[in-house]
């Protein structure tokens, strides 16, 4: 049985006064990650934004929505990851940077779709994805986007944000002209914060990249067009003030963000609202492949079935199950080439692959009410016999709640369809994990998944 004496997480007694910018801003990382940005990016971008909303006068909860409409506007970037591999035969996060490069021209599309399609592919699939592009490319286009906009629109909402953060964040891709997408709404009529959101967004790609004279001249060349001409006037004044691109590199900038936090000083965040952020960002980690839908959530729920049989208390179980919805976080700095591999991954691959549980523990390790669960939640690949990753643990070292997460985890990956094999059912999945008790798989925990497996609680 769960003995006290196992537990590594501690009950925070502050949790009322975290900051709700902070939590998320950590995970805004796992979104940058997504989207082949480097790190910092949304941060970025959200000061960006928020300096021009105080500019324009906005205030409270309409400043706020802002903020955190920048600050979120890639929460639907893993939804379109695997379809951006599979139409343009690539790395999504490398295709997904360098469009952010391309210009503004119809014509810059065209050549960044015959310049980066399929490069490492062979030449078979390079040109059946041109092919393809060029007879169904808007089409393929509008999806792509359209599946990101109105999913993060949806997670926004399970964050409890307003109507206004979900409709600015649908509104990112859309252009003053009118020739954005996925809606093709122009001018006033797309959500301020949307349009506020793609101008951080394409000041800070630029910025990022290429330093801050290409920045302002890639916003005065989408003036009127991408972007509404009047923001992009008050931008280049912004960007003409003393320190303003300094601040903009400073080492404590996400913490000069969390103090621009408008409408409240501490937003509360109860263990409830914890819960509905862990399981949003679960959405996130599983949207990225096709092959995942749901597995955050059923490991979660998996293990905290374990976890009771095996007599851990509720409070505890139910920080054990956020660790287990988020346990494979870092999946979303893993190219989607990797993840829907059909084939055996090369030790390349493999190498990358093992990562995500490193990437799992950075991020986490980020959020301090949620710092416990860091290593808890990395720690979902370790063995007891020492042969596991990232951080090659043993018995001697592996967590009770690390072992609850593993055998869960497990389980629920072998009875799923894979890229690279079919589900296989219970029965067989339990005679694999039974095969691995006292090397990989502990004894106590597997017993008790015994027990849920037979009482019909996996599903």
């Amino acid at each position: 049985m769960y003995q006290a004496r196992n537990a590594v997480f501690s009950q925070n007694d502050s949790i009322g006064q975290s900051r709700l910018s902070e939590i998320l801003g950590a995970f805004s990382y796992a979104l940058d990650l997504t989207e082949g940005q480097p790190a910092g990016h949304s941060i970025r971008s959200c000061w960006i934004g928020t300096q021009i909303a105080m500019a324009l006068g906005l205030k409270g909860d309409t400043l706020r929505d802002v903020y955190y409409a920048v600050l979120l506007k890639d929460l639907g970037c893993s939804s379109n990851a695997a379809r951006v591999t599979e139409m343009l035969a690539g790395d999504d996060r490398k295709l997904k940077y360098d469009f952010k490069l391309i210009g503004p021209r119809p014509e810059d599309l065209s050549e960044f779709l015959a310049s980066a399609v399929g490069m490492d592919a062979d030449a078979e699939v390079r040109a059946r994805a041109l092919s393809n592009l060029s007879e169904n490319g808007e089409a393929i286009l509008t999806d792509i986007i359209a599946t990101r906009c109105s999913r993060g629109a949806d997670i926004a909402r399970r964050l409890r944000f307003s109507e206004d953060v979900a409709q600015a964040i649908a509104h990112l891709d859309e252009h003053w002209e009118g020739g954005g997408l996925p809606l093709g709404v122009a001018g006033s009529d797309i959500h301020l914060g949307g349009r506020i959101a793609l101008l951080a967004q394409v000041a800070d790609v630029f910025y990022s990249a290429l330093g801050k004279e290409a920045a302002l001249a890639e916003v005065r060349n989408r003036a009127g067009s991408w972007l509404d001409p009047q923001l992009c006037a008050l931008f280049e004044k912004l960007s003409e003030a003393s320190g303003f691109w300094e601040e903009l590199a400073l080492e404590d900038l996400p913490e000069q963000l969390w103090a621009l936090e408008p409408a409240a000083h501490y937003v509360v965040v109860d263990e409830d609202y914890l819960d509905d952020i862990s399981f949003a960002f679960g959405q996130v980690i599983d949207a990225k492949s096709p092959d995942t839908a749901g597995h955050s959530a059923r490991v979660g729920m998996i293990a905290d079935r374990i976890a009771e049989i095996l007599g851990m208390e509720a409070d505890h179980r139910r920080v054990l199950r956020r660790a287990a919805v988020l346990h494979d976080i870092g999946k979303l700095g893993v190219s989607s080439t990797i993840l829907e591999k059909p084939g055996k991954l090369d030790a390349e691959e493999w190498e990358i692959m093992r990562g995500h549980a490193a990437l799992t523990t950075n991020i986490l390790g980020q959020i301090g009410i949620m710092g416990d669960m860091a290593m808890v939640a990395g720690s979902h690949h370790e063995r007891l016999d020492g042969k596991g990753y990232p951080f090659g643990l043993d018995e001697r070292s592996i967590s009770m709640e690390s072992r609850i997460i593993t055998v869960a985890d497990i389980y629920d990956a072998l009875i799923a369809d894979r890229p690279y094999r079919p589900d296989m059912s219970s029965e067989k999945a339990m005679v694999i994990l039974q095969s691995e008790v006292g090397s990989a798989v502990d004894q106590q925990c597997f017993a008790a998944l015994q027990t849920v497996v037979e009482q019909g609680l996996t599903e």
